[in-house]
């Protein structure tokens, strides 16, 4: 009965794993743990962020990009994961150190049976103790083991270089979806504003045509009119609205999170770089495939030298200490030491083929590294052309944003309570804002040319240590922006002076609300134009004045006179436009004429604006209206 007990045991074991087996059946998740994992996931997209406390800056956006944003953060732990790969590998390495305890029964005595029939006492008790400690070193094994871990640390290196494309490519992004944003955000009132005025005055123009006040093919013109604008309105609307969900994409903000961009005077941009040649240079050593190829080429040559080292003889030594319980041994414990040497010749007889593999790999590793660095080269070529033409785009758009402004600005003077009138005035306003919109979106294009033209030089935005707060990340990619900007383009030998100051004086003006809108027309123009409107001892000033013949007349000519003085006091120079203005004109035509009597003067207005040295003072010409934002 004892003997049978422990195979009973076997067969009971060997019954309940094959059920055991025979029992597993497909299991799908249930609702309720994905629900949870949904939740879960939910929670660690967005723990641990900095809340938005303020305007956000394009550095900042870009901090927060780069410290939330789920791609970057993917790479990060890519690159985590290979060096602990490289970790795991170096241990391979090592001489193998084996431990070894344990207790092991018989069912019955060890016992054989002679040549004579008759059976041996035993040598072997049924219940025994064993251990061994055995130390093994081949050094086939190590040569194996130190290619092997050269491949995983330039697998690191690898790793670090698809993070630095993956962050210059999320940094591009940023810089477009940023601009375009902050244009919808400055447009976005204006859009809704304009749109509603729309609506109520197509509603006007339906109570019209049914009350028969005009012709019916005149009152339907004005509706398609004012449909064609608002359709245009609302598609340029829904642009806006996207562009704003896309970069709290890119930083990772909640749904819902209400931000707002810094609202800043837009920054120059330099003109077209000409030393394409140093750019091209630069790219070649900077861009993060270029390196991924060189890695790529060290780890084919040490992949090769892995299986030339397999071919060789191992020679292994194995030392081991030993300990048996079983009390016939004459001896419990001992040492054991050996030395083997073994060799594969089949093994020997694949070098002529590893060594042509190996010729053939390298070929292509070079091969391709040369068709990556061409393609580099005409991406570099591709994006300061595109930069170019995107700049010339720029200047095109804005002048005609300053012609649709000026007429929208005329058309408001101009306005009376007739229906065309009226229509004329949405007409224009509508091509002023969407013309102010394609200027936003020009300017969008160039800022996207100009990230496109970093990322074609391969340029980082942030020093190489990393580990860094919101705070400190923030300042570190303003200053790396500042540095991308001075290495990749040619300064011009003038020094950019800081932006003007001019004070505003009104003259020959009584009525006090035209003094303001004059006021007021002023400073609007002139912070299209990048210029400050402040007092200051160092500020320009511009005296305003509005003198109108023919006072009594219903419809009688007016004439702005601006003249421009120095800080010193020297004049500058002086200009007059002239315009129609009827009697109890509104405050807001009075604007709005203002306007468009700086709009018209802005080139001359530019030339006056110069220091001694005949360098322009403004951030940049006042032939570029929208130079900042309405």
């Amino acid at each position: 009965m004892t003997k049978r007990l422990p195979k009973r045991l076997l067969a009971v074991s060997v019954l309940a794993a094959a059920m055991a087996g025979c029992a597993m059946t497909p299991k799908p998740m249930s609702s309720q743990d994905i629900a949870k994992r949904v939740e879960d996931d939910r929670a660690k997209m967005y723990a641990d962020q900095d809340p938005v406390t303020g305007p956000l800056s394009l550095a900042e956006v870009s901090a927060r990009a780069m410290k939330y944003n789920l791609d970057y953060r993917l790479k990060v732990m890519e690159e985590a994961l290979a060096q602990g790969t490289l970790d795991v590998t170096r241990w391979d390495m090592f001489p193998r150190l084996l431990l070894n305890a344990g207790y092991v029964h018989r069912s019955n005595d060890l016992a054989y049976v002679t040549s004579s029939g008759q059976t041996s006492t035993t040598t072997l008790e049924r219940n025994r103790r064993i251990a061994s400690a055995e130390f093994s070193w081949n050094i086939l094994d190590f040569g194996v083991s130190y290619f092997r871990a050269k491949m995983a640390s330039d697998q690191v290196l690898v790793a670090e270089e698809r993070k630095r494309k993956v962050m210059q490519n999320l940094m591009q992004d940023v810089r477009i979806a940023y601009w375009r944003a902050l244009g919808a955000q400055r447009l976005m009132a204006q859009m809704d504003a304009l749109t509603g005025k729309s609506k109520t005055a197509l509603s006007r123009a339906r109570q019209i045509e049914q009350q028969g006040l005009l012709p019916q093919a005149q009152a339907l013109a004005y509706q398609r009119a004012l449909l064609d604008s608002t359709v245009l309105l609302q598609a340029r609307r829904q642009d806006l609205e996207l562009a704003k969900m896309e970069l709290a994409g890119l930083m990772n903000l909640p749904p819902n999170t209400q931000f707002m961009l810094l609202d800043n005077n837009e920054p120059l941009l330099p003109p077209a770089p000409g030393n394409l040649e140093k750019l091209e240079e630069v790219a070649l050593l900077q861009r993060p495939e270029l390196r991924e190829e060189d890695y790529r080429k060290r780890i084919s040559v040490a992949d090769a030298n892995r299986a030339l080292v397999a071919t060789l003889p191992g020679l292994s030594l194995d030392l081991s200490s030993q300990y048996d319980s079983n009390k016939y041994l004459l001896n419990n414990s001992w040492m054991e030491g050996g030395l083997r040497l073994s060799m594969s010749l089949f093994r020997l007889a694949s070098i002529p083929s590893l060594n042509r593999q190996r010729d053939a790999q390298l070929s292509v590793d070079d091969t391709r590294r040369m068709a990556q660095a061409m393609a580099v080269l005409t991406q570099v070529r591709v994006a300061a052309q595109r930069y170019s033409l995107a700049k010339d785009e720029l200047d095109q758009v804005s002048e005609s944003a300053s012609v649709d402004q000026r007429l929208a600005n005329y058309s408001k003077a101009a306005a009376t309570s007739r229906v065309d009138s009226e229509l004329e005035v949405i007409r224009t306003e509508a091509r002023a804002l969407l013309s102010s919109y394609q200027r936003h979106v020009a300017y969008a294009n160039a800022q996207a040319a100009f990230g496109r033209l970093f990322n074609s030089v391969g340029l980082d935005v942030l020093p190489p240590e990393g580990g860094y707060d919101l705070k400190s990340l923030t300042d570190a990619i303003d200053k790396s922006l500042q540095e991308w900007q001075r290495t990749t383009f040619e300064r011009a030998s003038a020094t950019q002076l800081p932006s003007p100051k001019v004070a505003v004086v009104v003259e020959d003006v009584a009525n006090p609300q035209y003094v303001a809108a004059i006021k007021e027309g002023v400073s609007q123009a002139l912070n299209r134009y990048n210029i400050d409107v402040a007092d200051s001892p160092d500020a320009w000033k511009m005296v305003v004045r509005l003198v109108v013949a023919n006072p009594s007349a219903s419809t009688r000519r007016a004439d702005w006179i601006m003249t421009m003085y120095r800080p010193n006091g020297a004049r500058a120079g002086a200009m007059s436009y002239s315009s129609v203005m009827p009697q109890n004109i509104a405050p807001s035509a009075i604007n709005a004429l203002t306007q468009s009597a700086i709009d018209s003067y802005s080139v001359a207005m530019n030339d006056w604006l110069v220091d001694k040295a005949a360098q322009p003072v403004a951030a940049r010409t006042l032939d570029t209206p929208e130079a900042a934002h309405n």
